[in-house]
């Protein structure tokens, strides 16, 4: 028997596999705080641009504004959101949400951006510090990704996410951009005529 206290019966190998099954039973219930999976954030975005598609009432420079808020929005680690569109040879920075950046203006084939849409593919950069192409807008950014929006072969704009974590962006970030991409590109003429 211990000093002190009531006397402990030895253990058995299966013991601790049942207090660990205890403790698992457990966990479930603790980790129920979660977003509601029927309508995450991004399903509001893809819902919106659905709806705009299928009847126009937004200008399209507020479906714009209204994309890059509904991201940053729903994903904490997008820490710089926004839009650029193609002028002539030059990438223009449309609506964004984050700090403001001196890169308004990025000729097609310069930077991180000026490569996606040189290339008309989504790039994504773990690390930027790592990549020559990186034109640097924040001290603070570590990973970027950017996805072309393409009327057919040709780009019309990008989306460009920045985030102060190193390789914060994954398969489902990727598929997810891409699909609202794909929207906007389909988008673009409706939206422009009615606005």
């Amino acid at each position: 028997m211990r000093a002190g206290g009531p006397a402990r019966r030895p253990t058995a190998p299966g013991d601790a596999r049942r207090r660990g099954r205890r403790r698992q039973a457990i966990r479930p219930r603790e980790a129920h705080v979660h977003i509601d999976p029927i309508d995450p954030p991004e399903a509001a975005l893809v819902a919106y641009l659905e709806a705009q598609a299928a009847a126009p009432t937004d200008p399209w420079a507020t479906v714009l504004t209204r994309t890059v808020e509904m991201l940053a929005a729903a994903f904490a680690h997008y820490h710089w959101t926004g839009i650029y569109l193609v002028e002539g040879s030059d990438l223009v920075l449309g609506p964004f949400v984050g700090h403001p950046t001196e890169h308004v203006r990025i000729p097609i084939g310069h930077g991180i951006c000026g490569a996606a849409a040189a290339e008309g593919a989504t790039i994504v950069v773990d690390d930027v510090h790592a990549d020559p192409r990186y034109l640097a807008c924040f001290v603070s950014t570590r990973s970027e990704i950017v996805v072309p929006i393409r009327d057919g072969a040709r780009v019309i704009g990008e989306i460009d996410i920045d985030s102060d974590r190193p390789a914060a962006f994954g398969a489902a970030d990727r598929r997810l951009l891409e699909a609202v991409a794909e929207r906007l590109a389909r988008l673009a003429p409706a939206a422009a005529s009615a606005g």
